[in-house]
């Protein structure tokens, strides 16, 4: 047996080992067991389909005609089954992005084209939302202003992953500025409309991972505001937050306790600060060692939505993805799945 496969199952089996003792920490092991499963699975179907080939193997030399036949059969099966789990197991050993596991944090800003774009930000946070429940996940949204025609000025929520997915593993690859093309409801000659809504997918960092010192963050309470700007409540329960030596601003306002807020409001501001330096971290690598896809700046243009052709363009892997209704109804596996190949394909590059 493959030796990077022994340390896999070893490590699996020392884990469930330890969950069954006292005092194990049972969200951090689990986590990581679920992690694990299912290469562990591919690699006991492996080694148990290697058993079968040596078995069978050895009907080659059986004298009847019909036996011999369908252990050739067989073996062809198996050997071809063998080499497909044999690549499965080898992606599943690359090394990952470390945030993979990881909820995100997802903002939703409206950019050029007016009421057009704020509406086409809620499309995206209800395409995203539909996504997301479909693998288990779950969304919450921690700040919202509204539109005066019902849409997103900006939206920011929060996606939790589920058991066996990271959110920031399937979503990572929606930052950047996404571009509409189609005839605004309001327009009268049927001309079609350019808009844009800018998103960001930041992991969410927890606190022994990147610690802020409190001393560098302002923190004010302020009253919630619903639509059209308007106070929904008296009391001071919305927190701002700042951080003093980058500038960076978070805001909670839909939980119904300052606590709760307050709470929500650092865990933007800790993933967008650490997001921040990250970046300047990544854009010293990235002229020498290419993993990613696109640049991951949020002022890159990544796809294009062309309602009239029924067409969406995402222009880092230059793919077309129809039945455009599908998608904005929560159907992003085709796109989220192209992109997910590119990444491997960019990963296995860098290794060589």
């Amino acid at each position: 047996m493959s030796a990077s496969y022994q340390k896999i199952l070893s490590e699996y089996d020392e884990i469930s080992h330890m969950l069954a003792q006292p005092g194990a920490d049972l969200a951090t092991l689990g986590k990581r067991q679920a992690e694990l499963e299912p290469t562990v699975e591919k690699i006991r179907r492996f080694l148990n389909l290697q058993q079968e080939l040596a078995d069978t193997t050895i009907l080659l030399g059986d004298m009847d005609v019909h036996v011999k036949q369908m252990a050739e059969d067989d073996v062809v099966r198996i050997k071809r089954e063998l080499a497909h789990l044999e690549e499965a197991i080898e992606t599943d050993l690359l090394p990952k992005d470390p945030n993979d596991s990881k909820n995100i944090i997802m903002e939703i800003r409206a950019g050029a084209g007016g009421d057009e774009s704020t509406l086409f930000g809620a499309e995206l946070f209800r395409a995203y939302s539909k996504y997301a429940e479909s693998l288990g996940m779950k969304v919450s949204t921690i700040s919202v202003s509204k539109s005066d025609a019902g849409g997103f000025k900006e939206i920011i929520f929060e996606i939790r992953s589920s058991r066996n997915t990271g959110a920031y593993s399937v979503f990572k690859f929606e930052s950047g500025v996404h571009r509409v093309q189609r005839v605004p409801e309001t327009e009268k000659s049927g001309r079609v409309h350019t808009s844009t809504v800018t998103v960001a997918v930041l992991p969410e960092i927890e606190e022994k991972d990147f610690t802020i010192d409190m001393k560098d963050v302002e923190m004010e309470a302020t009253t919630s505001s619903g639509h059209g700007g308007q106070s929904v409540n008296t009391t001071y329960s919305a927190i701002r937050m700042k951080h003093i030596p980058t500038g960076i601003t978070a805001q909670s306002q839909d939980e119904r306790s300052q606590a709760q807020n307050r709470e929500k409001a650092f865990a933007v501001l800790r993933s967008r600060v650490a997001a921040h330096y990250r970046e300047i971290e990544e854009k010293k690598i990235r002229d020498t060692r290419k993993t990613q896809v696109g640049t991951g700046d949020r002022s890159e243009k990544i796809r294009t939505y062309n309602f009239p052709q029924d067409r969406v363009t995402d222009h880092r892997i230059n793919e077309n993805f129809n039945q455009i209704t599908l998608i904005m109804e929560g159907g992003l596996e085709p796109i989220i799945t192209e992109l997910q190949k590119a990444e491997l394909e960019l990963r296995k590059a860098s290794l060589g």
